[in-house]
Parts: C-alpha cells; sequence; structure tokens
C-alpha cells in the first residue's frame, strides 16, 4: 500500500479524531483505508458553501496508517490531505486551526463527524 503521504509528497495538512455513523446512524456499512469522502465544515450549507476534496488515510492506535482491506473502526483518527493545492492557501489556511469541526461527505450525506486535533504541515505543504 501507498500512503498518501508518498503518493502526494508531502505529510499530512492536519490530524483529526473522528466518528464514523454507524448504518443506524445513515453511515456506511464498512469503511475501508483510502475512502474517498469529501469534506464539509460544520456550519457550511453545501448547497451555498460547497464540499472540499480533503481525503482521509485512517490510522491505527499506533499512528500509523492501517492497511488497506482492514475494515476502520467507527471512531479514532485519520490524517488529512487536501487534494485541491491552490485551495490550500486560499480557504483551509484560514480555517483550519486544532478545534475546527467538520464531516465526512458522500455527496450530500453526512458519513462522519470529526475536530481538527493538530496541524502538521497545512502552512508549509506546497500549493501547486
Amino acid at each position: 500500500m501507498r500512503t498518501y503521504e508518498e503518493l502526494k509528497g508531502h505529510p499530512a495538512d492536519f490530524i483529526v479524531s473522528y466518528h464514523l455513523y454507524a448504518p443506524s446512524e445513515g453511515g456506511r456499512k464498512v469503511t475501508f483505508q483510502h475512502l474517498r469522502c469529501d469534506f464539509s465544515y460544520d456550519g457550511y450549507d453545501i448547497a451555498t458553501d460547497g464540499i472540499f476534496m480533503i481525503y482521509p488515510e485512517f490510522l491505527g492506535k499506533d499512528g500509523q496508517p492501517i492497511k488497506e482491506g482492514i475494515p476502520v473502526c467507527l471512531d479514532g483518527r485519520a490524517s488529512m490531505f487536501i487534494l485541491s493545492p491552490e485551495m490550500r492557501a486560499s480557504v483551509h489556511q484560514g480555517r483550519i486551526k486544532i478545534g475546527t469541526r467538520g464531516y465526512f461527505m458522500e455527496g450530500g450525506r453526512k458519513v462522519g463527524s470529526l475536530e481538527v486535533v493538530q496541524v502538521v504541515d497545512l502552512h508549509v505543504n506546497p500549493i501547486s
């Protein structure tokens, strides 16, 4: 498995503590590593404010990315990678800080909630 850090050529932008919704809460039946969901800030109206391509890489208890093919725990931590570098400075550097809340999104559906617990390289990762 190649990690997002290897694929993108830079460390994560930030780390979140997350809760994936169970099917009874409107979530997925099973979630695996490299879920390609989008991101929305808490308080945003996705119809007017949109959603963002910020992908999670789920971490194990040891802080390392879990292997592909293993179901992800409903609660844990994930490294987050902003996929649109031009938006890093124009949107996210001013919004992401410890305590920022948001959601994992599949289209217009929230599949998990999250809170930023660490800013890693958001302010030094490349913007192009």
